[in-house]
């Protein structure tokens, strides 16, 4: 186009006019009168803006995630780092809850036997002078513990106390094959002593030879002179096998402990002894057995065999 008069004035026109839309729209929003028109040249420039976009894409894809790498690095590692305390966090819930559901049943022979105790928590075990079946639990004679003591927990007699420090103390398992404890027996109250034998069963030499024992039968802790280093009543274990009588002066049996002495968490040091011996009141109540069931059939001869057996006749 040549340079003159009416080409100038045709250029002003046209930007006067271009402003004067672009006020319009502005000020018109959604509503605008082009916005017809613009969604008219978005669909004949569109397809051509996605392709020259699709082409351009990768480069600016690339150039983002070399940008943004750092921060999706340092986000991923958030997560990490937030997924694991999450999981610490169950993981603590679910010990806190077993600790809570010891704890109950801890209180409950507590309360049964009128036992007066500080509830521990074993943080060691084994012995640094040798193999001996011991365990280390976090309170000492800060906290009243004292030597020879009885510790239980919920299921029953765990131990004595051998060594205190100042806020921890050893115990020496009931399992251990130096431990003894004097035990009765549930309802005939015989008498005896339980040893350690490790793994195995507590081994029992009861006073009487000839004492009716069977399988299944149960024994508590029988107590000792001023309650230490056992007091009375505490449950100790279930028969599971009784030797032969070979008329000797005592007989011997074989318990199954009710404490499961790898599996300690939550135990109770007795502080102060029942005003008076619980018996078999502290032992679990004995479950049930379950009936056997008992089918009755009836047989009714049939017809047939019936005229079969008139007709031999």
């Amino acid at each position: 186009m040549r340079d003159t008069k009416e080409s100038r004035l045709l250029l002003v026109l046209l930007i006067a006019i271009a402003f004067a839309l672009i006020t319009v729209d502005i000020r018109g929003g959604r509503n605008s009168p082009v916005d017809g028109a613009r969604q008219a040249a978005a669909a004949v420039f569109g397809p051509i803006e996605n392709g020259l976009s699709s082409a351009v894409d990768p480069v600016g894809d690339a150039v983002s995630a070399v940008r943004d790498s750092g921060s999706r690095h340092d986000r991923l590692a958030l997560l990490e780092k937030e997924n694991a305390a999450l999981k610490a966090k169950l993981g603590s819930d679910d010990r806190n809850r077993s600790r809570l559901k010891q704890l109950d049943k801890m209180l409950k022979i507590s309360a049964e036997g009128q036992y007066g105790i500080k509830g521990a928590q074993v943080i060691a075990i084994g012995s640094a002078q040798g193999f001996s079946w011991t365990i280390t639990v976090d309170v000492g004679a800060n906290d009243g513990i004292k030597r020879d003591m009885t510790v239980l927990n919920g299921d029953g007699l765990v131990g004595r106390v051998t060594t205190v420090g100042p806020d921890t103390s050893t115990v020496l398992l009931a399992n251990d094959p130096d431990f003894t404890v004097g035990t009765r027996m549930e309802g005939s109250d015989e008498l005896g002593f339980a040893s350690g034998q490790g793994d195995r069963p507590l081994r029992v030499e009861l006073l009487n030879g000839k004492a009716e024992v069977k399988k299944g039968d149960r024994l508590v802790t029988f107590g000792s002179q001023a309650d230490k280093p056992f007091v009375p009543g505490v449950p100790v274990g279930v028969v599971s096998r009784v030797d032969p009588s070979g008329g000797g002066l005592t007989r011997t049996l074989y318990v199954t402990p009710y404490v499961s002495f790898t599996q300690l968490d939550v135990v109770g040091v007795v502080v102060e002894a029942p005003k008076k011996d619980p018996r078999d009141e502290v032992l679990p109540t004995k479950p049930k057995p379950t009936p056997t069931p008992t089918v009755t059939v009836t047989v009714t001869p049939s017809a047939a065999a019936n005229a079969t057996d008139e007709q031999q006749q």
